[in-house]
């Protein structure tokens, strides 16, 4: 037993002395020694779209990609007419995504405009330990009014995230996050996918007639896409025949979040930590859970034409803010007692007796910076569906990315009345 552990001991005492270089190879060192170039978009890689997003900007320095992001207070727009108080890097929440290739050198500035120290951590990403971002571990906080720099090179390609190690959970719950897109060398597009969408789920709980969140609440009831609550939410736009990637991270506080697409099963090809080596042996999924602090990318084949809602399917995830502080009104009788009470309030409806649908479509007055129920405006009326959600439009033909509106359905393709006929011949009896 002691010359066991004597053998551990001088393993720790080998690697501390001489470097993990020597004994346990760094995965980031191959990249450096091979010297790469800059990965240059269309030529290596096409570029991911971020739906209601966009990507940092750099410039190359003696073949170093640099970036500067700018943690500050900012204002964001959840929804029209619904601005939250909050953190963001460059002007938003989440911050740009960081694209770029495996093998980049990149140097990244990060200011610090906040009112607390704060670091960047970014998460998932193998590199030497003083760039983690830990603050008090592997480097001093970034004290207010600062600039620090952070300076290694990405070994990997994968989907990875950044935020703050500093109070973490009062800065990531103000906003601050953000995605890492790390794409392989590929100079065949045919090799590549057609279409790389990159979605950033996040939660807040922001009190009904209020702008700023509350970090210290364990209950959200605002619950994001990119920053944005359906119908907010810019759609997914694809054509028919396209290999189709969507990457979602969450860096949501406390919940998972199970993103379940109609229309298409998908398989789960990779996350944060790298990439199925056989995609032949994956399980065909219509959900991906996305667990807090991870990332995974599905992909699926744009075979089926429409518009497909996708959704986290924990249903209150689906509900906007005033759904979530709503009275629970189901089943109340009301009599007249809405016709009383417009005699004081003109156009009063008591909402709620049947469900949240009447939430999407009150012309009551509501509280200031607050969002109802909302729903999405669709060709056959409002769904009572908000939150955490959006919409994937699959087309023969596409303008790009832009979005080609709702879908124009084949005659007798949808689900209508059923006719007196249509009973009578298959013997269903409907008891009255």
């Amino acid at each position: 037993m002691s010359k066991l552990f004597g053998i551990f001991l001088l393993l720790i005492v080998t690697v501390n002395t001489y470097g993990s270089e020597v004994f346990l190879p760094r995965p980031w060192a191959q990249a450096e020694k091979e010297n790469l170039s800059p990965g240059m978009p269309i030529k290596d890689y096409t570029p991911a779209v971020v739906p209601n997003g966009r990507t940092a900007t750099y410039k190359i320095v003696d073949g170093v990609k640099v970036f500067h992001l700018t943690a500050e207070p900012i204002e964001w727009e959840v929804a029209p007419n619904f601005k939250i108080k909050a953190w963001g890097y460059n002007g938003s929440t989440p911050g740009p995504m960081i694209e770029v290739c495996e093998g980049d050198r990149v140097r990244i500035y990060v200011t610090n405009k906040l009112p607390a120290p704060t670091t960047v951590h970014w998460h998932g990403v193998l590199l030497p330990c003083g760039m983690d971002g830990v603050a008090g571990v592997t480097q001093p906080s970034i004290p207010p009014g600062e600039t620090f720099l952070y300076e290694y090179t990405f070994p990997d390609s994968g989907t990875f995230m950044y935020h703050p190690h500093f109070d973490s959970m009062t800065q990531e719950g103000m906003g601050l996050t953000g995605m890492i897109l790390v794409h392989k060398r590929e100079p065949d597009p045919s090799k590549r996918p057609t279409r790389d969408f990159v979605i950033m789920l996040q939660e807040w709980n922001i009190s009904v007639g209020t702008a700023r969140p509350n970090t210290l609440k364990i209950d959200f009831n605002v619950l994001t896409m990119n920053g944005k609550v359906m119908p907010a939410t810019e759609p997914l736009v694809a054509e028919l025949g396209d290999t189709v990637w969507v990457r979602y991270g969450n860096l949501s506080a406390m919940d998972h979040h199970p993103i379940h697409l109609h229309g298409y099963s998908f398989k789960i090809i990779g996350s944060d930590g790298g990439w199925a080596k056989d995609k032949s042996v994956l399980l065909p999924e219509t959900t991906v859970l996305v667990p807090v602090g991870t990332a995974k990318v599905i992909e699926f084949l744009a075979n089926n034409p429409g518009d497909w809602v996708f959704h986290c399917h924990m249903t209150h995830h689906t509900m906007n803010q005033m759904s979530h502080e709503f009275p629970n009104m189901v089943g109340m009788q009301t009599g007249d007692f809405d016709k009383k009470v417009r005699t004081l309030i003109p156009g009063y409806m008591t909402m709620g007796t049947t469900g949240m649908r009447d939430m999407t479509k009150t012309e009551m007055p509501i509280p200031p910076n607050s969002i109802p129920m909302l729903g999405y405006d669709g060709p056959f009326g409002q769904t009572v569906f908000g939150g955490m959600a959006n919409i994937l439009r699959v087309r023969k033909q596409t303008d790009h990315y832009k979005d080609p509106g709702p879908y124009s359905f084949p005659r007798g393709s949808i689900a209508a009345p059923a006719t007196q006929g249509d009973l009578l011949k298959d013997g269903i009896v409907i008891e009255h």
